[in-house]
């Protein structure tokens, strides 16, 4: 069954630090013990941190943490702070003279909306790292989706806020599974079982949702900005998997973005997905990866329904509850 987040699976700690004023933010995901981990980008335009040493063929096998930050890739910068309180917890790969945090990270473009000048940094990454605990959190505007919006394909003016969204999956075997995400894509957001299109491109006469992909097969292209979208996410297991097993099972994730953004995985989107693997029972890898694309379809839809209007951008919240206002009794 699916409740509370990502925290639910053992040895997964969360902590969310953001400027609302400047309406962006960073969520931290400690894994206690260290994490096998494996990422898959699929997006044209992405903004990432050690990616490269999760691929199967590199020596590194576990990792400390994650970093999820707004800021463009300004925002790289908040793992640095991750890295600082992790080496002060005596936490790292041991390498003789030190021990190295290996926090890699992703990263999403939030500068339209807020402050273009206050990015998340080290500082910030800090302070979300020592505040990461069990339990529960906030979704929505917060940590990395605090800037987030989706619906940006005839231009950033016409949005509606994304956000921050997790849930789990916990079945009688003792398998948990739990997603996180920041939702921040150029494409509209739909219910994955009925296609109802939750947010997206707000038409500015009729003020209602466009359809992003019919607008692609009238116009061709978009209005989007390159490089000002990105869904950036990860699942956790409390399953044995190797490096190269994670790694498909965020390739296999990546299945729970294509059934809830429409377009998605484009040239203006950066979309990223880690899968963090935290020890336990193995189980068939194809098993864990469509659990985990189940987990993260939920998560992408909280992040999107718990979204509040901010600026003169509105919510899933606030459209609706205008839209009802409106309609005749």
């Amino acid at each position: 069954m699916s409740f509370g987040n990502i925290t639910d699976v053992p040895g997964i700690k969360v902590g969310n630090v953001e400027n609302i004023e400047a309406l962006t933010g960073c969520t931290i995901i400690l894994a206690e013990g260290g994490a096998v981990c494996g990422v898959d980008v699929r997006g044209s335009a992405p903004g990432t941190r050690e990616t490269d040493l999760l691929d199967p063929i590199n020596r590194i096998e576990e990792v400390h943490g994650i970093c999820l930050s707004g800021g463009s890739a300004y925002g790289l910068d908040a793992a640095s702070g991750v890295m600082q309180y992790l080496e002060e917890q005596g936490v790292g790969l041991d390498v003789g003279v030190a021990k190295v945090p290996i926090v890699p990270g992703a990263v999403l473009f939030d500068l339209q909306i807020g402050s273009p000048n206050i990015r998340p940094d080290k500082k910030m990454g800090y302070e979300a790292a020592t505040q990461a605990k069990k339990g529960i959190f906030s979704f929505g505007n917060v940590g990395a989706g605090c800037g987030a919006t989706v619906g940006k394909i005839t231009g950033p003016e016409h949005c509606m806020k994304g956000g921050l969204g997790s849930t789990s999956i916990e079945l009688e075997n003792g398998f948990v599974v739990g997603a996180l995400v920041a939702v921040n894509a150029v494409g509209d957001v739909r219910d994955p079982l009925t296609r109802e299109i939750l947010a997206g491109p707000i038409d500015a006469k009729t003020g209602l949702i466009i359809d992003s992909l019919k607008f692609i097969e009238e116009n061709l292209s978009g209005n989007a900005l390159p490089g000002s979208n990105t869904t950036i996410g990860l699942v956790a297991v409390n399953a044995k998997l190797t490096k190269a097993e994670a790694k498909k099972v965020a390739q296999i994730t990546q299945n729970a973005l294509a059934r809830t953004i429409f377009p998605v995985h484009t040239m203006l989107d950066g979309d990223t997905v880690f899968v963090l693997a935290t020890g336990g029972e193995s189980y068939p890898v194809d098993f864990v990866g469509n659990m985990a694309a189940k987990a993260m379809e939920e998560a992408i839809i909280v992040a999107i329904k718990a979204a509040n209007e901010v600026k003169g951008v509105p919510s899933y919240q606030s459209y609706n509850s205008k839209k009802n206002l409106e309609m005749p009794t």
